[in-house]
């Protein structure tokens, strides 16, 4: 059985009351953001002190932090979805072609990473196909498809997506002066409230349903959950399909923030979103992890990231071959057209 699981008299599951593997995991990630952010701060200074700054990371890396919940759960039952990237990259191009040519609804792109999870999940938990092939072959798939609805950049211009992608949401009692003296308050993008609503809607399936023990059932040993009672193929079936049901979640909040779709859109975020899950204290052996561990993975991940290029600034400085870096920088190639 996985850590932080036991069964009772009545061969029930239920959870132990001292701290398991996973809150251990979750509290060690945690401390080392905390520490690395207060680095960041203490040495690098500027803008690393003020909250937009912070901000910053979750505006650029909502997407990200849906990929990697639904990378944890997938890895808690132990298996793998190399595939995510890919479906972003479809989902997102889906989105631009959908509304700058069909002026359809963005929503309906969602149903791609259903679909492929449908399939992906069929072939692991039924067919008994290893999750790493399989979920390859759907990357391969999704980045052909890619380049067969268009092989060249596509940038919206319908006015009501323009509207929700320009939606600031004020971030109350936060923000900083700029060098005129004047007061910016700090904010947040859509993509990242409903980023946040899945990292604690996840939280809960994981922690207080019983799918969410079956999870870690599964991923523990799985004679030991067909013993309980557990259907382990339905729930490797589910992980894989929620699993590629936030990767299209990810592509329209990835579509959202860059506003536009490309051959490149999402590129590595399957190999950010592994490294993010592992950062949060979720094993690849399965049985252990947590989607607060990824969350706290994808901040300390893109604060290392963050750290490095402003230090490589501090370099070019002293160099006297100083280029200019925004806080606003945005994931993907469109970022830059």
């Amino acid at each position: 059985m996985p850590s932080g699981i036991e069964v009772d008299k009545k061969n029930r599951l239920k959870n132990r009351a001292a701290m398991s593997d996973t809150n251990l995991l979750l509290l060690i990630t945690v401390v080392v953001f905390f520490l690395l952010y207060l680095s960041a701060v203490l040495f690098l200074g500027g803008g690393c002190t003020k909250p937009q700054s912070f901000l910053n990371i979750l505006n650029n890396n909502a997407s990200l932090i849906v990929l990697a919940c639904g990378m944890s759960i997938v890895m808690i039952t132990g298996g793998i979805d190399i595939s995510v990237g890919g479906v972003t990259c479809l989902v997102c191009m889906s989105c631009a072609v959908n509304l700058e040519n069909q002026g359809g609804n963005i929503f309906t792109a969602i149903l791609i990473g259903l679909g492929i999870g449908l399939v992906q999940g069929f072939l692991v938990a039924y067919l008994g196909i290893q999750s790493f092939i399989v979920s390859l072959a759907g990357m391969f798939f999704a980045k052909g498809m890619t380049t067969i609805i268009s092989k060249e950049p596509v940038r919206v211009t319908n006015e009501g997506f323009l509207a929700v992608k320009e939606t600031r949401i004020t971030v109350p009692g936060l923000g900083s002066s700029n060098k005129l003296g004047e007061y910016i308050p700090a904010y947040v993008e859509v993509g990242v409230v409903v980023a946040l609503l899945v990292v604690l809607a996840l939280f809960f399936v994981l922690r207080w349903t019983k799918l969410g023990r079956a999870f870690y059932a599964v991923g523990g040993n799985n004679q030991s959950a067909n013993m309980l009672g557990i259907n382990v193929r339905r729930t490797k079936f589910l992980a894989h399909v929620l699993c590629s049901l936030l990767a299209g979640l990810g592509g329209i909040l990835y579509f959202l923030h860059v506003g536009s779709g490309h051959v490149a859109n999402g590129a590595g975020d399957e190999m950010n979103a592994i490294a993010s899950s592992i950062i949060g204290g979720t094993l690849l052996t399965g049985g252990v992890g947590n989607v607060l561990g990824s969350f706290f993975g994808v901040l300390s991940l893109n604060t290392i990231k963050t750290g490095l290029r402003r230090g490589l600034v501090v370099q070019h400085h002293r160099g006297r071959h100083a280029v200019p870096v925004s806080d606003h920088s945005e994931r993907g190639p469109a970022a830059q057209e």
